[in-house]
Protein backbone atom coordinates (compact mmCIF):
# COMPACT_ATOMS: atom_id res chain seq x y z
CA UNK A 1 0.00 0.00 0.00
CA UNK A 2 3.02 2.44 0.76
CA UNK A 3 3.73 2.70 -3.19
CA UNK A 4 0.42 3.81 -4.22
CA UNK A 5 -0.60 7.08 -5.57
CA UNK A 6 -2.56 10.19 -3.46
CA UNK A 7 -5.02 10.00 -5.71
CA UNK A 8 -5.34 6.14 -5.65
CA UNK A 9 -5.76 5.75 -2.28
CA UNK A 10 -8.60 8.56 -1.54
CA UNK A 11 -10.36 6.76 -4.04
CA UNK A 12 -10.12 3.82 -2.69
CA UNK A 13 -10.95 5.59 0.95
CA UNK A 14 -14.16 6.80 -0.94
CA UNK A 15 -15.25 3.46 -2.23
CA UNK A 16 -14.45 1.64 1.33
CA UNK A 17 -17.03 4.50 2.91
CA UNK A 18 -19.64 4.11 0.32
CA UNK A 19 -19.14 0.14 1.27
CA UNK A 20 -19.37 0.59 4.99
CA UNK A 21 -22.43 2.20 4.58
CA UNK A 22 -24.20 -0.19 2.86
CA UNK A 23 -26.38 -2.10 4.96
CA UNK A 24 -25.92 -5.37 3.28
CA UNK A 25 -22.67 -5.82 5.03
CA UNK A 26 -21.44 -8.43 7.74
CA UNK A 27 -20.21 -7.18 10.96
CA UNK A 28 -16.77 -9.21 9.78
CA UNK A 29 -16.52 -7.70 6.80
CA UNK A 30 -17.25 -4.00 8.09
CA UNK A 31 -14.56 -4.15 10.47
CA UNK A 32 -11.94 -5.66 7.97
CA UNK A 33 -12.89 -2.88 5.38
CA UNK A 34 -12.84 -0.17 8.30
CA UNK A 35 -9.73 -1.35 9.54
CA UNK A 36 -8.34 -0.97 5.61
CA UNK A 37 -9.96 2.32 5.70
CA UNK A 38 -7.73 3.17 8.49
CA UNK A 39 -4.85 2.52 6.50
CA UNK A 40 -6.01 4.33 3.63
CA UNK A 41 -6.34 7.75 5.74
CA UNK A 42 -2.46 7.02 7.40
CA UNK A 43 -1.35 6.61 3.67
CA UNK A 44 -3.25 9.95 2.75
CA UNK A 45 -2.22 11.86 5.49
CA UNK A 46 1.64 10.40 4.63
CA UNK A 47 1.22 11.76 1.14
CA UNK A 48 0.28 15.47 2.15
CA UNK A 49 2.79 15.56 4.81
CA UNK A 50 5.19 14.94 2.55
CA UNK A 51 3.69 17.13 -0.10
CA UNK A 52 4.19 19.75 2.71
CA UNK A 53 7.48 19.35 3.56
CA UNK A 54 8.48 20.40 -0.29
CA UNK A 55 6.66 23.51 -0.69
CA UNK A 56 8.32 26.55 0.00
CA UNK A 57 6.71 30.12 0.29
CA UNK A 58 8.75 33.73 -0.92
CA UNK A 59 8.80 36.14 1.47
CA UNK A 60 10.18 40.10 0.82
CA UNK A 61 12.96 40.23 3.59
CA UNK A 62 13.62 43.94 4.98
CA UNK A 63 15.68 44.85 1.90
CA UNK A 64 13.13 43.84 -0.25
CA UNK A 65 14.57 40.63 -1.69
CA UNK A 66 12.69 37.59 -1.67
CA UNK A 67 13.57 34.44 -0.10
CA UNK A 68 12.41 30.69 0.13
CA UNK A 69 10.89 29.41 3.00
CA UNK A 70 9.30 26.34 4.12
CA UNK A 71 5.69 26.51 4.12
CA UNK A 72 4.42 26.49 7.50
CA UNK A 73 1.35 26.32 9.36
Amino acid sequence: MAEMKFEEALKKLEETVNKLEDTDVSLEESLAKYENGIKLVKLCQKKLNQAKKKIEILVKTKEGKLKAEPFGE
